[in-house]
Parts: structure tokens; sequence; C-alpha cells
């Protein structure tokens, strides 16, 4: 079922909720801290964050053209976005990234997948600094259930096939088979290829899903 206006104005207030606490979060960071890999194996935390900038800075057309003078590379696609979103220093970079904060900008597609794109994200820069936050139940969810229903930006279909997963706090569950539960975040993690949420979740599923991300 396609979003109304009023589904796709929620769902980017929940972005921008978002990416303001990441601000909040990031503000303060010492350089060592910036270089610090994030969950997202190929990136440092501030090459994520100016990755996270690029992704609300391009429209649709815009990003056809990088992705076709990138001949459907999109590894190089994105490493060409983030140089040109990344300052000359973090605190450049963070800046830059505040600077979107309010952004309605995104390609095509779903809006939950550019809410996805940053409480995954965000919480790849958080784990490995030691930082802490919970989402909204309601903007988690809905991601959850995003990537559980399709492999779109994320293999999140792929990953829960054949199994029930069910949120222990809030609404989402999802399939069939061995359960898995844990909080919802941590299932949008793991959806997302997360190995390192995996400590967080339990049942009898679990087994399946770390064969899958190992």
């Amino acid at each position: 079922m396609a979003m109304t206006a009023a589904d796709t104005a929620t769902i980017f207030a929940a972005t921008r909720v978002e990416r303001a606490a990441l601000v909040d979060d990031l503000a303060g960071l010492s350089d060592a801290q910036w270089a610090t890999p994030s969950l997202c194996d190929r990136w440092t935390v501030e090459e994520t964050v100016a990755h996270l900038t690029a992704a609300a800075s391009i429209g649709p057309w815009r990003w056809m053209r990088s992705v076709l003078g990138a001949r459907f590379d999109f590894d190089l696609h994105n490493d060409r976005r983030l140089a040109e979103h990344r300052g000359a220093t973090p605190v450049e970079t963070l800046a830059r990234f505040r600077a979107i904060t309010d952004s309605t900008t995104s390609t095509w597609g779903p809006k939950q997948a550019w809410l996805g794109e940053v409480v995954v994200h965000g919480e790849d820069v958080r784990r490995p600094l030691g930082l802490v936050r919970t989402p909204p139940v309601e903007s988690t969810t809905e991601v959850a259930r995003f990537f559980a229903s399709r492999d779109f930006t994320v293999a999140g279909r792929t990953v829960s096939e054949g199994l029930h997963l069910a949120a222990t706090d809030g609404p989402f569950t999802s399939g069939d088979g061995p359960e898995v539960t844990g909080p919802t975040l941590a299932l949008v993690m793991v959806m997302a290829g997360r190995a390192a949420h995996l400590d967080d979740l339990d049942g009898p599923g679990l087994e399946t899903l770390r064969e899958r991300l190992s």
C-alpha cells in the first residue's frame, strides 16, 4: 500500500528526530573517536556521518547520474558522494550533517528506507563508541516492518526468512518458524546484517541468524 502524505510527513519527522539526536551524541568527539571503525565495515564514524549527509542531499535524478557515472558500482557511487560531503575536519563533517537535519531530499523508493538509514547508521557509529540511544519504538517498529517485508537497501527479508521475529519492547512481529525475540532496535540491526547485535537477541531461531550473518 502506498503511503499517504500524512504517512510521509510522519516518516520525515521521525527521521529529523534521529538526525538531531545523532548530532547531539557526536558533538565533542575526539579525532580518535571520529576515526573509530563503524559497524558499517567499510567506513569510520566520520565517513558514515558523511554518507548520511550525502544520502539527504541527493535527489533521484542526481542519484541516477551518479550511479550511471559509477557504472552501477554502488560502492564507488557511495564513496564518491561520501567524499563530496565529508568536511576538511570532523567538526566540519558534523556541521554539514547538522545542516541537513531537516532535509526532505531523498532518492526513489519508500521513505521508510531513509528512516532506516539514519536508525541503522546511527547505531553503526554509536555502538563502537559506547554511546547508547534507543529510538522511539514507533520509529524502530516502522523500520522493522519495512526491512522484514522486502530486500531493498538491506536484505532484511532474506535474513529473516523462515523465522518468527518478535519484539520484546513493542508490537513488531513478523514471519513464521523458530522464534527470535529481543528489542526492536536489535532486530532491525540484525536484519540490516549487523552481527554485533545478535547477543541482544534470544530464542530457538537465533542460531539460524548467526549462521546467516557469519
